[in-house]
């Protein structure tokens, strides 16, 4: 397992002193929020996306990918009934897909549960319909640049779509395409009822990437979970991929938080 940190961590730190001191503390991956770049896709031109992966890279991390796809953007959905904002989704997840191959990154992060909420009286079915349409018409981007879309289950505190891995799988199955997969976010499997280690076991053939973190937003062991037997159930099932750090209470400190995250995770070992 390799460990990555998101890359809104630090949020007012320039990015040369962030990576660095990332890849000092013992990450080798880096996370990126696209909203941290800009408010949308478009505005990164091809000259600042060379410029960012080069300064990621020259302090020795890798750009494993993208998440929060949708924050920040306006006029975008994923299960809406309308059938223009659904092209229009879909066009901008492709613009991603380029920047995250222009990054280096193979991976994009689907949570974004504002964007995917169901509409008034729209049933479950209806709403995995129209995600589905809109994914199928990534995938040949996806193919294109090498890049799988990681399909994140959020609680119902975020919001009424895909609120656990089951459903996160439903909507996988439907689309039916390897550059497909399942994202397992530690936050999120808290509001299930079964327990964390054996989401991550029974999911094992679908799970592609993974966030650490604790229902209290703060960063892994940091809170109540316990992480030995969630980093136990990841080295049984031979996960290989990346365990990114996602926090969302930055009151600590940027360099605090990244901090004793690692030093956890590595203890959870």
């Amino acid at each position: 397992m390799r460990f990555a940190l998101c890359n809104e961590t630090f949020r007012d730190t320039p990015l040369a002193d962030a990576v660095r001191l990332t890849a000092d503390l013992g990450y080798t991956g880096w996370e990126v929020a696209p909203f941290m770049l800009a408010d949308h896709v478009d505005k990164i031109s091809a000259e600042e996306r060379t410029e960012y992966r080069k300064v990621v890279e020259d302090a020795g991390l890798e750009i494993i990918g993208l998440h929060w796809l949708l924050a920040g953007t306006e006029g975008l959905h994923l299960t809406t009934r309308d059938e223009e904002t659904r092209k229009r989704t879909a066009e901008y997840f492709k613009k991603l897909t380029h920047l995250c191959g222009d990054l280096g990154g193979h991976l994009m992060v689907l949570g974004s549960p504002v964007q995917r909420n169901r509409t008034e009286g729209q049933t479950t079915e209806e709403a995995l319909a129209n995600a589905a349409e809109i994914l199928r018409d990534v995938v040949p981007t996806l193919h294109e640049r090498n890049v799988r879309i990681a399909i994140e289950p959020l609680g119902p505190e975020e919001g009424d779509f895909l609120n656990t891995a089951d459903e996160g799988c439903d909507l996988i199955d439907v689309i039916g395409d390897d550059h497909i997969g399942l994202h397992l976010d530690v936050k999120a499997m808290s509001t299930e009822s079964e327990p964390v280690d054996q989401i991550i076991r029974r999911h094992a053939d679908r799970m592609i990437h993974f966030h650490a973190n604790d229902p209290n937003r703060l960063g892994p062991g940091m809170g109540e979970v316990e992480f030995q037997p969630i980093m136990q159930s990841l080295r049984d099932v031979g996960y290989d991929g990346w365990v990114s750090v996602e926090v969302f209470d930055y009151s600590p400190g940027a360099e605090a938080l990244a901090r004793e995250s690692i030093q956890n995770l590595q203890a959870a070992m």
